[in-house]
């Protein structure tokens, strides 16, 4: 993690969780994260089965130059991306892991940045199905952010963090697998995960991406 507003959220989303695999949405008090909440968004489940943002920071908005409340999360990804997310999402809402993201926002005329977002499960209603916290954060502001809105964005890399009663090596396997056999990202047949280093962290890289082994620390 690397932006301030993504260790604040996470390290608050993490504590009033406690035991639990996902805090409940009634517990979140937003002026415990005053620093993060311009970033911050919520996720919940519409009607169409996708989620859509609930809650959307005014500084996430204005990279859009757009609301985003009542629009698709998914609607933000290019269409090779698309599969890759829903299943972080389903790793997300069914096996409660966190999710953290880095991608590229590309505008119109071609400019581009980096982003951080994070996903992390949330109860509601008893259940952890229908709502998602998280927060997006640019890595640096360039003077057109804001003035030329983000209109596509594609992943360059993702760690997945897991609870404490689960394996990580072995859950980071398992949903890598699920990416590959899943998405396959336009390759024939998926390919064995070959062991690299991404940020000094040991990695597993497939395809584009690099599934990074993670811990509650």
């Amino acid at each position: 993690m690397q932006m301030p507003s993504t260790k604040t959220l996470y390290t608050y989303w993490n504590t009033i969780r406690g035991s639990r695999s996902a805090p409940d949405r009634r517990d979140i008090d937003p002026t415990r994260i005053r620093e993060a909440l311009a970033n911050t968004f919520i996720l919940e489940l519409d009607d169409s089965d996708k989620f859509s943002f609930r809650l959307a920071g005014s500084h996430l908005c204005t990279s859009y130059c757009r609301e985003l409340k009542g629009r698709t999360f998914s609607g933000l990804w290019h269409d090779r991306d698309n599969d890759a997310m829903e299943t972080l999402v389903r790793a997300v809402t069914e096996d409660h892991a966190v999710a953290l993201v880095t991608f590229q926002g590309s505008t119109a005329l071609q400019t581009k940045t980096t982003f951080e977002t994070i996903l992390m499960p949330l109860r509601h209603n008893g259940s952890t199905h229908t709502r998602i916290l998280g927060a997006m954060t640019a890595l640096d502001e360039p003077y057109w952010l804001g003035v030329q809105p983000i209109i596509e964005q594609r992943i360059t890399g993702l760690r997945l963090i897991w609870p404490d009663e689960v394996s990580a090596e072995e859950s980071v396997r398992e949903v890598a697998s699920n990416v590959v056999n899943d998405v396959r990202f336009g390759a024939s047949s998926p390919s064995l995960a070959l062991p690299t280093t991404v940020h000094g962290r040991t990695a597993r890289r497939y395809a584009h991406l690099a599934v990074i082994d993670g811990g509650r620390n």
